[in-house]
C-alpha cells in the first residue's frame, strides 16, 4: 500500500500578484525537491508541470496539491526536512487560515493514481465523519490495511 495525500489552500491573492510572488516563483523548485525525495511516487500536475490551474470545490482561489508516497514518514521527511518546511512557515502570508480540514491522507493500492474527485471524496469524508482508516490526518495516522 502507498499513502495518498490531498492538500488545499485558499489563496489570499491572484497568482500573478506581487504578494504571492515568492510562493509562485518557488513552485517548480519545491516540486522538484518532492519528486527527488525518497519515497515519492507521483504528484498531480497539468501540462505545465504544476497543479495551480486544477480547480476543486468550484472555487477558483483554491490551490490543490495531491501526491502519493511510499509511507507517512517519506511524506513527513519531505514536508519537514527539506526547503518545503520554509514555505510552510510562510503559508499565512499567502493563504487564508483554514476553516476546516484542508488535507487528508488515505491508503491506495501500489500503482493506483488517485483522481481529484476521489481525493475530494476523502476530504469530505474526513470533514463530515472525522478520522477513520478511509480518511485521516497525521494525528491519527492509521496504518496501511493488511
Amino acid at each position: 500500500m502507498q499513502l495518498a495525500q490531498l492538500n488545499i489552500a485558499k489563496a489570499r491573492f491572484p497568482l500573478d500578484a506581487p504578494e504571492i510572488k515568492d510562493f509562485v516563483d518557488n513552485l517548480d523548485k519545491v516540486n522538484a525537491i518532492a519528486e527527488s525525495s525518497d519515497g515519492f511516487v507521483w504528484r498531480l500536475k497539468d501540462e505545465a508541470g504544476n497543479a495551480t490551474n486544477i480547480k476543486v470545490f468550484d472555487d477558483p482561489d483554491l490551490l490543490v496539491n495531491m501526491s502519493v508516497w511510499t509511507s507517512p514518514q517519506a511524506l513527513k521527511d519531505f514536508m519537514f526536512k527539506t526547503q518545503h518546511r520554509d514555505f510552510m512557515r510562510r503559508k499565512n502570508e499567502w493563504f487564508y487560515p483554514p476553516q476546516n480540514n484542508t488535507y487528508v491522507l488515505w491508503w491506495v493500492d501500489n500503482g493506483h493514481i488517485p483522481t481529484a474527485d476521489e481525493a475530494i471524496e476523502r476530504l469530505t469524508l474526513l470533514r463530515e465523519k472525522g478520522e477513520s482508516p478511509e480518511a485521516f490526518s497525521f494525528k491519527s495516522n492509521f496504518p496501511a490495511p493488511c
